[in-house]
């Protein structure tokens, strides 16, 4: 093992967890876990990482595999509190805010962490040893035996069948059947945020990253997709962030349909308002889509609801 490995297993081996009535606090290794599962997945190749669905939800899924105490599962606590765990005199760990703001202390709210912590990023040495499968696989051993050893097995069984927290959560937003079965409560600011987020990424996707309007596609090299997720009925009136409580949209059509200018029919079809003013002869024309039908998912449970549909064409659309 080189010397400049060893130095970040110390480290793992080591970390500074709270002391409770419980006992050591798990928070920090469920973290690690949980950066070291999104390299294995592909989805930080730049040593860059959000507070977003993807994070969070692993996080918790990981939380509840691997601890058995009554610790509660704040992520906030560890994103914050890593930065103190160091190796050779400075934090592996460190966060960056967004221009103008500053992180002083832990922010108790995911969201407000969010909208505060641009990303967090490992020191990048260590990122650069867990892009490698063999190496990840050692730290990745080290943290579940010193950490969580009664429950590596589990753990590791989940994982392979891809069964747990992040797995129900997007059986529930994609309203698959089986899903309908399960008691899925949203019980913490944690799970709203990553509903919020599972809804904002998987909308687009079932109507392949188009907009259901136009069948406009864009995206761009650096990941970037410029299709929305649009709720039919306001989240803040019904807490539905279930993909048949979606449509996807490019940004001025979601603005459109936000402010009642086009809806959709009861057969899937386009209506825009009277009230809308342009140039009708120009080749974007809202009133150029009257009457087309939208792109649906490939999958009719996936389709919009009726009921919400009506729900839009009664309360926003201005005909």
């Amino acid at each position: 093992m080189t010397t400049s490995i060893q130095k970040y297993l110390t480290a793992f081996n080591c970390l500074k967890q709270g002391v409770t009535q419980y006992g050591p606090a798990p928070h920090k290794p469920i973290l690690l876990l949980s950066l070291i599962e999104l390299i294995e997945k592909g989805l930080v190749p730049n040593n860059q990482f959000e507070v977003n669905a993807d994070l969070v939800a692993t996080f918790k899924e990981n939380w509840l595999l691997l601890v058995t105490t009554l610790h509660q599962a704040d992520f906030t606590q560890p994103f914050y509190h890593l930065q103190t765990d160091k190796v050779e005199g400075k934090p592996f760990w460190v966060l960056q805010p967004y221009l103008g703001m500053q992180i002083n202390a832990p922010i108790k709210s995911v969201l407000k962490l969010s909208q505060t912590c641009a990303f967090g990023h490992l020191d990048p040495h260590l990122f650069m040893l867990l892009t490698d499968v063999s190496i990840r696989e050692v730290f990745k051993t080290l943290l579940l035996e010193r950490y969580f050893a009664s429950n590596k097995s589990l753990f590791i069984e989940a994982k392979i069948h891809g069964e747990g927290y992040l797995h129900d959560q997007e059986e529930f937003v994609l309203n698959e059947p089986e899903a309908k079965y399960k008691r899925i409560i949203i019980n913490t600011e944690e799970d709203v945020f990553v509903r919020n987020g599972l809804f904002k990424k998987l909308v687009p996707k079932i109507y392949g990253n188009q907009c259901s309007f136009t069948g406009m596609q864009l995206s761009s090299t650096f990941g970037h997709s410029f299709i929305d997720a649009c709720h039919i009925v306001p989240f803040s009136q019904t807490h539905d962030d279930k993909v048949t409580n979606g449509i996807a949209l490019c940004p001025n059509l979601h603005r459109a349909f936000d402010r009642g200018l086009v809806s959709i029919s009861t057969d899937f079809t386009i209506l825009v308002s009277d009230h809308v003013i342009e140039q009708e002869a120009h080749a974007y024309a809202l009133k150029g889509l009257s009457g087309r039908r939208i792109l649906l998912p490939n999958k009719q449970i996936h389709f919009p609801d009726r009921d919400a549909l009506e729900w839009h064409r009664e309360h926003v659309f201005k005909s």
